[in-house]
């Protein structure tokens, strides 16, 4: 990897952590808790942490934030398919879908973006 390479992805992963450590904490209302996603041009960020998550039942608000037709995937960490949809540009769509002990992982199949595998606690 060149040292403009090694540099930028740096920047990159330094971003990243520095906005995690500014996530919102979700909001639980009647038994769902809400997490915001803002979709760009191949990766998701998210407005609320996804550390420390339960199982239980979610609601995913997800935003296109590209300037393209873009998708939601959602699956259960057994891969279970609980939602999917397209997205057009500045459109915001909505899953709620029940989450287990195995976690979730969610994409855009559409604008293919690697699986966001996240993990849950007891």
């Amino acid at each position: 990897m060149s040292r403009l390479s090694t540099s930028l992805a740096t920047a990159l992963l330094l971003s990243i952590l520095s906005f995690s450590a500014w996530a919102a904490t979700p909001t639980t209302t009647d038994g769902v808790t809400t997490i915001h996603l803002d979709q760009y041009n191949g990766y998701f960020t998210a407005r609320e942490t996804l550390a420390g998550l339960k199982p239980g039942r979610y609601k995913f608000v997800i935003h296109n934030k590209a300037e393209k037709l873009v998708g939601w995937q959602i699956q259960d960490g057994d891969g279970k398919q609980l939602d999917m949809f397209p997205l057009e540009p500045g459109q915001t769509g909505e899953s709620v879908v029940e989450i287990g002990e195995n976690g979730f992982r969610y994409r855009c199949p559409i604008n293919p973006t690697p699986w966001y595998e996240v993990g849950v606690s007891g």
